[in-house]
């Protein structure tokens, strides 16, 4: 029994495999390791498809976040509200630059940032919002736009699991002040091996955030403040490139994929995604919630197919902030939600075959109760 996986990264690769091969095989040809050809035109491209007017390759998606917060000038006795029910580099990058992170809960239908409960979170100290597109959904961008500009507030949109999505027609990562993207391998847009990027409308803050991912510099040797080694390599920009071309034909794919999982799972014992009116997702992951998530899982894993867990402790109970976080914040939905969340196999390669294989598994599970 072949065994279906989460991610079909090799699938993937030998669909593209001529085009993939050729692209590296010129930047070892050139030298071009960092920095060149390959980087300024991935930036350029990458730019106009998230419809911004600049971009900047940076070196993974946890960086875009921190230096996009540290060239607006966010850092010590700061705080940026953003939720709890998303990977750690969201906060993380908070951290970094300096300032609090400060967790909002989510709503319960499509599991993103509540944006009722921002204005009851801002205080004299807050400075930004990051919403998070999490799983390839768009966060409902009007409500948050409109609570950041009646305060003053930057929005830093976390994008990084979200290439392509629209909320109102616009892209995401457009719509705020600065849009965060990560390229890590599994992503709808993955490099081979970490990446990111950060988009905006602001070319100014694009060049500082280019600038503190360069040591501070701008010309060689001139250093106008401290800042990282944060770069985009010429092999990554290259393979995202190549991809790039690809993504909205993978993404369409992904939304038929979806469309499936709907029509088979809509009368079993399990909660689907909801997609909010406006929204157009590429569902990086589709996530299902479950009363007896293990039970699932181990069933599914038996019948040779992969599963996830995205993500299985919120952000307020993870050992990295302590008791206080904890005893502070009451975030009932994204405690619920992430005791319930079971992602299935989800990406452009996956064949009728195979998806009618997952549903006809998970519908043995109910059947069996």
């Amino acid at each position: 029994m072949n065994t279906i996986p989460l991610v079909g990264l090799h699938d993937q690769y030998q669909s593209i495999k001529p085009e993939i091969d050729r692209a590296i095989q010129g930047i070892i040809c050139n030298s071009a390791f960092i920095g060149g050809e390959e980087v300024r035109e991935f930036e350029s491209e990458f730019a106009a498809y998230c419809e911004t007017a600049a971009c900047v390759g940076v070196g993974n998606g946890t960086d875009a976040l921190y230096l996009t917060l540290r060239a607006m000038g966010i850092g010590h006795g700061d705080e940026v509200i953003t939720v709890a029910h998303t990977f750690i580099a969201t906060s993380e990058a908070i951290s970094s630059s300096g300032a609090k992170p400060v967790f909002v809960d989510i709503r319960e239908d499509t599991m993103l940032m509540d944006a009722g409960l921002i204005e009851s979170a801002i205080t004299p100290r807050t400075k930004a919002i990051i919403p998070v597109h999490l799983y390839g959904q768009p966060c409902d961008m009007d409500a948050i736009m409109q609570i950041a500009e009646g305060h003053g507030l930057k929005v830093v949109e976390d994008a990084a699991q979200a290439h392509g999505a629209r909320w109102r027609g616009r892209r995401v990562g457009s719509i705020g002040d600065a849009g965060c993207f990560s390229f890590y391998p599994g992503k709808n847009l993955g490099a081979f091996g970490d990446a990111g990027a950060v988009v905006s409308n602001n070319s100014d803050l694009i060049e500082r955030v280019r600038m503190l991912a360069n040591h501070g510099s701008l010309d060689k040797y001139t250093h106008k403040m401290e800042g990282v080694n944060s770069r985009l390599d010429g092999l990554q920009a290259a393979v995202l490139r190549v991809k790039l071309h690809h993504l909205d034909e993978w993404n369409d794919r992904r939304r038929r994929h979806a469309d499936f999982y709907f029509e088979t799972l809509v009368r079993l014992d399990l909660q689907l995604p909801v997609v909010r009116e406006h929204a157009r997702p590429v569902w990086h992951l589709f996530v299902v919630r479950v009363a007896d998530r293990e039970t699932l899982d181990t069933a599914l894993r038996k019948e040779g197919i992969s599963t996830g867990i995205h993500y299985p402790v919120p952000l307020h109970l993870q050992p990295a902030y302590g008791d206080c976080e904890k005893n502070k914040y009451v975030l009932p939905v994204s405690e619920r939600v992430a005791s319930r969340v079971i992602s299935l196999p989800m990406y452009p390669e996956l064949t009728s075959a195979q998806l009618s294989r997952i549903a006809n598994a998970i519908a043995g599970v109910f059947m069996l109760e």
